[in-house]
């Protein structure tokens, strides 16, 4: 059940008591008194309206604190469905007219080749896709080389291995899903291409989850293979602590903590789910120019056109 129908559940809840609370006051304030004394009458009808009162602050007091309790119930609900809400980082490439940190990203694609290539793949990024972005064209193509691709058929009909090009995707980790399973003790590690497009809040959410990892706090248990990771649906993650300081040795000197670390993987992870962004914004600044000297230039042409109408003088003659 989403949060937004709990809330609603909730209200409507609230209602069906105030409206409950209301009619039993109204039948209070409404009832007969028996026939006596008219100044006996008055006061019991004082009585009657300071206790119908009291009735009702207490019954407004009580359905305060229900509900507090039960928005306090909603949030811990759906902190165990969702995972805890991640909190916000200034990332520099949110601006309006920010640009990616492309030292960032070549330090994230080193982050990623030795920490996470080995479980998860990124089938949607080629290598000349890194060309100009965060490595030369000669640096990448040693790079691609490096790995080898099955290719084919040959002249033969036979399939051959051949040495990694520009033009070939990142290689995957398993060969199938049934492999990348049986491998992590059933969980499926996610392709990374998108992440950050597919997760509610993708950049934030996963800095968070990578530098979230701690001890489980007291009555919550873990069963075995699973770490907690309060940001993580449900708590328990297959996946286990990977970002270390020091486990990674940049090449231009940065110290690599955890922090670190997950800022530049997320970086590249971003750049790897949004290529276009910093081509799109400087398109966009452009649009915006240019369409701000096209509405000088309609506004120009309207004073000028309209002019002579708006300054014209009507003289009505009423005599001929």
């Amino acid at each position: 059940m989403s949060l937004g129908k709990k809330i609603r559940i909730g209200f409507d809840g609230f209602g069906r008591i105030n409206r409950f609370i209301t009619g039993t006051a109204g039948q209070r304030n409404h009832s007969k008194l028996p026939s006596g004394n008219d100044a006996l009458k008055h006061g019991l009808d004082g009585l009657g309206s300071a206790g119908s009162k009291s009735f009702r602050a207490l019954a407004v007091i009580g359905a305060g604190v229900s509900g507090l309790l039960s928005f306090a119930t909603i949030a811990y609900s759906d902190e165990a469905e969702h995972g805890l809400e991640c909190p916000s980082y200034p990332w520099p490439h949110e601006g309006i007219l920010s640009s990616y940190d492309h030292a960032s990203i070549r330090r994230g694609h080193q982050v990623y080749q030795q920490v996470c290539a080995s479980c998860h793949s990124m089938s949607l990024v080629s290598y000349r896709d890194l060309v100009g972005v965060a490595y030369t064209e000669e640096e990448t193509k040693a790079m691609a080389a490096e790995i080898e691709v099955v290719d084919g058929p040959n002249d033969e009909g036979e399939m051959f291995t051949r040495p990694g090009k520009l033009s070939d995707r990142f290689p995957q980790p398993y060969a199938n899903e049934a492999a990348a399973r049986f491998a992590n003790g059933g969980a499926y590690p996610p392709d990374l291409s998108l992440i950050t497009k597919a997760r509610h809040n993708g950049q934030n959410y996963v800095f968070a989850l990578l530098t979230g990892y701690r001890d489980p706090p007291a009555g919550v248990s873990i069963r075995e293979g699973l770490h907690y990771n309060p940001y993580f649906p449900g708590g328990a993650i297959a996946m286990p602590k990977m970002l270390n300081d020091g486990a990674v040795e940049y090449e231009d000197g940065t110290p690599a903590t955890e922090a670190q670390m997950g800022k530049d993987v997320v970086s590249f992870l971003s750049w790897a789910a949004e290529p276009e962004m910093e081509e799109r914004k400087l398109m966009g600044f452009k649009w915006i120019f240019v369409l701000s000297l096209a509405l000088l230039q309609a506004a120009y042409y309207r004073r000028l056109r309209w002019s002579v109408l708006k300054s014209r003088k009507l003289v009505l003659d009423v005599v001929n």
